[in-house]
């Protein structure tokens, strides 16, 4: 049991009942509440002294703050959390915002990048905040490497792994490529990935290239280094990570420390290197978390939230995770269903493909 689980249990009605209050009013406007604005909200009729006295002790307790001295109370980070924990009620999904994403991820003529790229713009665009879809590595075994030439100075790298999962990038190829030296670097990498992943194959051809460097025409050799560079490039924890919706955050009328805060979010995010961080805060297990502030280990100074769900393919394996983030004023009540049905939406879609 928590502190604030403890807190929570041996707070009586009344107390409890004003702290509810208070959290409820601080996140459906962002505003300090007073006792006697509470007094007519409360289903207990009391006197505003009465209220001012209840919630100088959760001030003590450390779940209410005053901003300014003459000010009402708002929740503190841990009044948060023990209102999240243990007084949070969510409720079903609302009809129009399950239609609104079913119509969104319903169709399924998009690849996956595509896929998840709606996604995020489903979740931002239903929460009004920011969300984040983490996409999941492709670990399958390649079964065959192709160049394709599409003028003198594009081509395309075609991946086509065991699992039927095709990839290619569209590239600039080193100068002077014949047919000849294409041909002659994809039948050297097909000699050497069968059985490999994208992640074993590199380190592998890196050596094969210096132990065979006679065998290897220069051309053919350039344009190997050239392909595998285009997925060194894309294939970073960063490139998984999709963040739509920036706008309906820094839009928002607040105070400049709030945007501030949300600047110093999106920073972070620009910043952050270890994206598979993301993921690891699922891994406790199945279902929505709900991170507050501090708490979060990737936007620990932003002053922010995240929601976040894993989602997992057939094997029931955790292969990504969605979210959204923002300021930690929110009604958690209402994106906590969104995220969690948005979860297990892309979950049933991966699997789906497997």
């Amino acid at each position: 049991m928590t502190h604030t689980d403890d807190l929570l249990k041996d707070m009586n009605e009344r107390s409890r009942d004003v702290f509810r209050a208070v959290v409820e009013s601080y996140l459906e406007n962002g505003d300090p509440v007073g006792s006697r604005t509470l007094t007519r909200s409360l289903n207990e009729k009391v006197s505003a002294a009465t209220v001012r006295n209840v919630m100088q002790d959760l001030e003590y307790l450390g779940l209410l703050d005053s901003p300014h001295t003459s000010a009402g109370r708002i929740p503190t980070q841990m009044g948060l959390r023990m209102f999240v924990d243990g007084l949070l009620e969510v409720g079903d999904l609302d009809a129009e915002d399950r239609q609104k994403i079913d119509e969104t991820l319903g169709a399924d003529r998009f690849g996956v990048g595509d896929m998840l790229d709606r996604v995020g713009a489903a979740l931002s665009g239903v929460t009004h905040g920011a969300s984040l879809v983490l996409s999941p590595k492709h670990e399958a075994e390649i079964r065959h490497i192709e160049f394709v030439t599409l003028g003198h100075d594009r081509a395309l790298v075609v991946l086509v792994f065991s699992d039927g999962h095709v990839e290619n990038r569209l590239f600039k190829p080193p100068p002077g490529q014949t047919p000849s030296s294409m041909r002659e670097a994809a039948n050297f990498l097909n000699s050497l990935i069968e059985g490999r992943t994208l992640s074993d194959v590199r380190g592998v051809i890196q050596e094969e290239i210096k132990s065979r460097q006679q065998q290897i025409d220069v051309l053919a050799r350039d344009m190997i280094k050239s392909g595998l560079a285009v997925w060194e490039a894309e294939d970073t924890d960063a490139a998984r990570l999709i963040v739509r919706g920036r706008a309906n955050l820094l839009s928002e009328k607040g105070a400049a420390d709030e945007l501030d805060r949300i600047r110093n979010l999106f920073d972070d995010l620009e910043r952050k290197r270890d994206i598979e961080e993301f993921l690891q805060l699922t891994e406790d297990g199945e279902g929505v978390r709900i991170f507050i502030g501090s708490e979060n280990k990737l936007f620990s100074i932003s002053g922010s939230y995240l929601v976040v769900s894993p989602y997992m393919n057939a094997d029931r394996k955790i292969i990504g995770a969605v979210g959204v983030i923002g300021p930690t004023r929110l009604n958690y009540g209402r994106i906590v269903p969104i995220v969690d049905y948005t979860a297990q939406l892309v979950g049933k879609l991966f699997s789906d493909r497997s």
